[in-house]
């Protein structure tokens, strides 16, 4: 097999170090041999150092991050419950539609796409109301929204629930103080901004939410993603075998996280704002104009609307015919109007915003 070299610059997944690719080449070992277990015991201790939290209850998923929203939602979740969902994207309606499946009442607040959930919108949902969850997106991918936190964690407590958070595109890109901010559970995913292949998902989960899960009335929906199963295997010395984890996807985490941690989780941060910078400033000095209001904005993920007169597809199509480069087009009501140009890990790079600004004028 011979694929392109593709300059990776869409909504995910974004390109990989060789440091990471040289890791998934390995040499397989048992899942549960004892060196393996020391790689995940590695993973674990990382993966709560980059999410800035103390959960002892901090694994990863061995399946992509819609299975961490699963993870999240189905364990947290019972018959009857109430939840309120935040909804500006497309993720929020997933959430929304998992937390059915699990025959919760739904709750929705919703904000018009590209722009973000309003604090006062949340208060009206949570009045003269006891939800068990309430869940949102912090990085909106479809829409390149960057939903504030803060406020709307302190209202979820004051109301009794538990904090939920999406943020599989804001992992290692973007400020994220999981303990900090009160977030009682969350999931991620490894092929955005900490630049691993796709395929498993980083979550954590509170002492609150722990508590949660030992006073449930009834079993959780899903076997594979029942945490008092899984649980076991990513703790203490003995570990229960629950499923066959992917060796070489975990061995590529582990080596992405350690070049995240060499970097430094601030000037990571600050590397990502300043290549979207770089990136603003090129594509508004060619006329074209972003979704989002700046400081909603998304640093890893600049959704733009599309010129008047441009086609979307014959665009994309000649980016990555002419000049092996990719970047991602809209979702839902937005399908057709809107790139999404992803700046995210080891794609975010001075270089790769000044190709692609070179190849959009000439490809335009």
């Amino acid at each position: 097999m011979k694929t392109s070299t593709r300059v990776l610059m869409g909504p995910g997944p974004s390109e990989v170090h060789p440091r990471v690719l040289r890791a998934m080449a390995t040499p397989l070992i048992g899942h549960l041999d004892p060196e393996f277990l020391g790689v995940m015991d590695d993973i674990k201790a990382m993966t709560q150092e980059t999410l800035q939290t103390k959960n002892p209850l901090t694994f990863v998923v061995s399946a992509p991050g819609s299975a961490g929203m699963e993870t999240c939602l189905v364990n947290l979740l019972e018959p009857g419950d109430e939840a309120v969902i935040c909804i500006h994207g497309v993720f929020g309606n997933r959430m929304a539609e998992i937390a059915e499946r699990c025959g919760a009442k739904v709750i929705k607040v919703e904000a018009e796409w590209g722009t973000p959930i309003k604090i006062e919108d949340v208060e009206r949902a949570l009045k003269n109301r006891s939800p068990k969850v309430l869940a949102i997106v912090h990085a909106e991918t479809s829409t390149g929204v960057l939903q504030p936190l803060e406020e709307i964690s302190r209202l979820t407590k004051a109301a009794g629930a538990l904090f939920v958070v999406d943020a599989v595109t804001s992992y290692c890109g973007a400020e994220l103080k999981v303990d900090e901010w009160g977030i009682d559970a969350l999931y991620s995913g490894t092929q955005k901004c900490l630049s691993a292949p796709p395929g498993l998902s980083p979550v954590t989960f509170s002492q609150a939410a722990i508590d949660v899960l030992e006073s449930r009335k009834t079993k959780v929906q899903s076997w594979f993603l029942d945490l008092t199963l899984v649980k076991n295997y990513w703790a203490g010395a003995k570990r229960a075998y629950h499923h066959t984890a992917p060796v070489s996807a975990m061995y590529a985490m582990r080596e992405a996280l350690r070049i995240v941690l060499e970097e430094g989780l601030a000037d990571r941060f600050k590397r990502h704002q300043r290549n979207y910078e770089l990136l603003r400033d090129g594509l508004e000095n060619m006329g074209i104009k972003y979704l989002v209001e700046e400081k909603y904005r998304l640093p890893m993920l600049n959704a733009v609307r599309i010129p008047e007169g441009v086609d979307d597809t014959d665009v994309r199509k000649r980016l990555l015919e002419k000049y092996n480069i990719e970047i991602g087009g809209g979702l839902g009501p937005f399908a057709g109007k809107v790139w999404r140009i992803g700046l995210m890990g080891e794609s975010s790079d001075a270089n790769h915003v000044n190709m692609l600004l070179a190849a959009l004028k000439d490809v335009m």
